[in-house]
């Protein structure tokens, strides 16, 4: 088969394309229900035009010690605590060309046609890799109080001996009380690597959720469940090589663990014809702003060279820390890291 502009075309019957190659990609992090819409990030962008980054107040709650009401005791008042929430906007950019002598040379192959349905699984595909860098960065994050989350929320049995090292029937109720205590009921999803669901699915304790159909025949759906919990299973979650081996990190969230705003951009997509090189070309441009903020933890902007951060940058976990009052010292109070339903394991399998 010949070449042109690296499409492959039958010169003598100028055989037309009419397939997509297949998605590889399952992106169920994005997919998962744990995004949730928040109007104050979207009145915030919205309300200062121009605005890549903000710090949102967040109400705390009442406390203090209850007195005794026994006609003898002063009954005093505390104030409630305010705090911090910074958020920021991630742009993206993405453009594809054809030229016009690629589709006459195949007969009319409509390339820019086939480009053009794939942006949305494209942009998929790039907000999975946002979240995931969110991901890193959080559990990335050092100080006193950060580490009380990033410590009590990671689960990592990578290095216990023989099959204590792999995930089994106690591990995912073992992290999620660990990370949250009694409010464990918060998670309801895990997303995980298919080795790791491989392995539970050979110890049985992976089950997939059925569906009985109107003839009466039961079938498994590609839904499963761990004690419980929904699974997804995504080969994009991480996995570390440490001394040759593999360890897999598996995601536990709660549902609307992240909030999420689609921001936009003045031009979210347009095309650009430039009929004089190479004899016409047509390019689709792509645009996107959008903001991924996890539940409870603050973007700091400490360590960000330009208006959008990026996935670098948001893997950096001097970049992130726990909601706060905005104090120092003695004064700074941080929120309770056992109310974030964030968690992750880390196993061999």
């Amino acid at each position: 088969m010949a070449k042109f502009d690296s499409k492959t075309f039958n010169p003598q019957a100028f055989g037309k394309y009419v397939e997509v190659l297949p998605k590889t990609k399952k992106n169920e992090l994005v997919k998962s229900g744990v995004l949730k819409g928040n109007n104050e990030i979207k009145n915030a962008f919205s309300d200062q035009t121009g605005t890549a980054y903000a710090v949102l107040p967040i109400y705390g709650r009442i406390g203090g010690d209850v007195l005794n009401y026994d006609g003898l005791t002063d009954i005093t008042a505390e104030t409630t605590s305010s705090f911090e929430r910074g958020v920021v906007v991630v742009g993206r950019a993405k453009a594809w060309h054809e030229k016009d002598f690629s589709e006459d040379i195949t007969g009319g192959a409509k390339f820019m046609d086939n480009a053009a349905v794939q942006v949305s699984d494209y942009f998929d595909d790039v907000d999975q890799k946002t979240m995931l860098a969110v991901l890193k960065g959080i559990f990335s994050m050092t100080g006193a109080k950060n580490l009380e989350f990033v410590n009590g929320h990671t689960y990592d049995i990578s290095s216990k001996k023989d099959d204590a090292a792999f995930a089994d029937a106690t591990t995912l109720n073992n992290a999620i009380q660990k990370a949250c205590g009694d409010n464990k009921n918060k998670f309801g999803i895990v997303i995980m690597h298919s080795v790791v669901a491989t392995n539970l699915e050979n110890l049985n304790l992976l089950g997939y959720l059925k569906q009985t159909d109107k003839f009466g025949i039961q079938r498994d759906l590609s839904l499963a469940s761990w004690n419980g919990k929904v699974v997804l299973i995504d080969d994009g979650m991480p996995v570390e090589t440490k001394d040759g081996v593999s360890l897999y990190t598996t995601y536990v969230l709660g549902e609307g663990a992240f909030d999420y705003e689609d921001i936009g951009a003045k031009v979210p997509f347009e095309m650009y014809r430039d009929p004089k090189t190479n004899g016409g070309i047509d390019t689709l441009y792509a645009r996107t702003r959008k903001c991924f903020a996890p539940f409870g933890i603050s973007y700091i902007k400490k360590n960000q060279v330009s208006l959008s951060p990026t996935d670098a940058e948001l893997s950096d976990g001097s970049n992130w820390e726990l909601v706060n009052n905005g104090l120092i010292g003695d004064d700074k109070e941080y929120i309770d890291h056992k109310a974030i339903a964030i968690a992750r394991i880390i196993s061999k399998g």
